[in-house]
């Protein structure tokens, strides 16, 4: 059985926002910074929840 969508679609979430983050901080640019940790705190949201269906379903 695969991992719930949830799980991988959060993961790539939290690398984008960390790269994001890191763009953000080599050009100065405080928005992208606090972009990149937006999106890097909802990736992590998401990945939880996909743990939790991956729980249910017994993996």
């Amino acid at each position: 059985m695969a991992i719930d969508h949830d799980r991988t679609e959060g993961s790539a979430k939290n690398m984008a926002g960390k790269a994001k983050e890191a763009v953000g901080k080599v050009t100065g640019d405080q928005k992208t910074q606090a972009e990149g940790r937006a999106q890097q705190a909802e990736g992590k949201a998401q990945n939880t929840v996909g743990g939790i269906k991956d729980t249910l379903r017994g993996k």
